[in-house]
């Protein structure tokens, strides 16, 4: 044991000199997890930090021992091995020594979990519903509500013109949060399983049908933060990316004016006269965003599980049933509802330009559907 002693006392004079190196540079290294920007990221890059130098000391230490008796007690040398089964004390030592290193670093463990799993209200709080493959944000106490939805071309991801770069990255809508202000997240799935996640925040939170997980965020920092959908929930896994923008209080609250007046704005045209033509560019616009994922620009789909839309009996000559499929789904199958989620005003869209897209307009029976209707149905049923 006496070559023990004399060299932990070199290692412990040579440690601290190089663990400030060490930290900096693993803090600025594409490799490490990010510091975020959020009191609790940072916090939580802390503790990786400390864990990660804890074992790296106890690391240095044993394997310096080990190689220092391999070395200096190898059998060229005439070292003879000792005659012993166990030593008692020395297993009590490193039992004991193990087990306060572990309580020890509980302590701040657990601190930052408490911290970061904290549910109280916020003083925003917005619900967050995975969709495949799009997100849908609501604002709790201003009732504004809109899906955010991947933006990058599809020519980008066909390879036919360069890459952007924010490629897969990029969305129509970011969820626009203020800045110095806790925002409590609701988060829960429509349909399978979905993950939100922000690693500036420190936020990764499982969306669960059926369930609402909680967690929260005071970002200090205006900008634009962005994230991803870390669970996988089918073919379009990597096509729904989070961003966030942070902004200052004052364009927080017109943006939420705005998003107020649109929805005004929006309900007043139920009751406009629409045209063919202005019902199939929205709806064009509303298929490319939310439906082409599935059944494809072409309208061929992805038989047999998304089905082709040209050609199909429904479509072509059964107007009510495609209402009520649009507005309720299908039970069972990849077919979510939209009743709830879009406007009686793209539902009607997106249904008249299905009906006239593609060949389907030469082969159909030529019925429009008009905002009205899906008013009328919504009333029918209590929708």
């Amino acid at each position: 044991m006496t070559y023990i002693k004399k060299l932990l006392p070199k290692l412990f004079l040579v440690l601290p000199l190089l663990l400030p190196v060490a930290a900096k540079s693993a803090e600025q290294s594409d490799y490490n997890m990010p510091v975020g920007v959020t009191e609790v990221s940072s916090s939580i890059f802390g503790l990786h930090m400390l864990i990660l130098w804890v074992c790296v000391v106890i690391g240095v230490i044993v394997f310096s021992i080990m190689f220092w008796s391999l070395w200096k007690y190898r059998k060229s040398k005439g070292a003879v091995a000792a005659d012993f089964d166990d030593n008692f004390w020395l297993e009590i030592g490193w039992t004991v020594a193990a087990t306060l290193v572990l309580v020890w670093m509980a302590v701040p463990s657990t601190q930052v979990m408490v911290k970061a799993y904290d549910d109280s209200e916020g003083e925003v709080n917005i619900m967050i519903t995975g969709h495949q493959w799009k997100w849908h944000y609501e604002y709790m106490e201003d009732q504004v509500s809109f899906f955010s939805n991947l933006s990058t071309s599809q020519e980008q991801i066909d390879n036919k013109i360069p890459k952007g770069e924010f490629y897969l990255q990029e969305v129509d809508e970011p969820l626009v949060i203020p800045v110095n202000t806790k925002v409590r997240f609701l988060i829960t799935a429509n349909d399978v399983i979905h993950s939100w996640w922000v690693p500036d925040f420190a936020v990764k939170q499982d969306a669960i049908p059926g369930f609402i997980n909680t967690a929260w965020t005071n970002v200090p920092e205006a900008g634009i933060y962005r994230g991803a959908c870390t669970e996988l929930c089918g073919i379009k896994h990597a096509y729904m990316p989070v961003v966030v923008r942070v902004v200052e209080q004052e364009e927080f609250d017109a943006f939420i004016a705005q998003k107020v007046s649109l929805a005004e704005e929006e309900k007043m045209l139920t009751s406009k006269v629409w045209s063919k033509e202005e019902l199939m560019e929205r709806g064009e616009s509303f298929y490319a965003t939310n439906c082409s994922a599935c059944h494809q620009a072409n309208g061929k789909g992805i038989p047999p599980v998304f089905p082709a839309l040209e050609g199909n009996q429904v479509v072509l000559s059964d107007s009510t049933k495609q209402i009520e499929i649009l507005m309720e789904g299908i039970q069972g199958s990849a077919m979510q509802a939209f009743g709830k989620s879009y406007s009686e005003v793209d539902i009607a869209a997106v249904i008249t330009y299905t009906r006239q897209a593609w060949s389907n307009g030469e082969n159909g029976d030529g019925v429009i559907i008009t905002p009205k209707d899906i008013v009328d149905y919504k009333n029918k049923i209590d929708l």
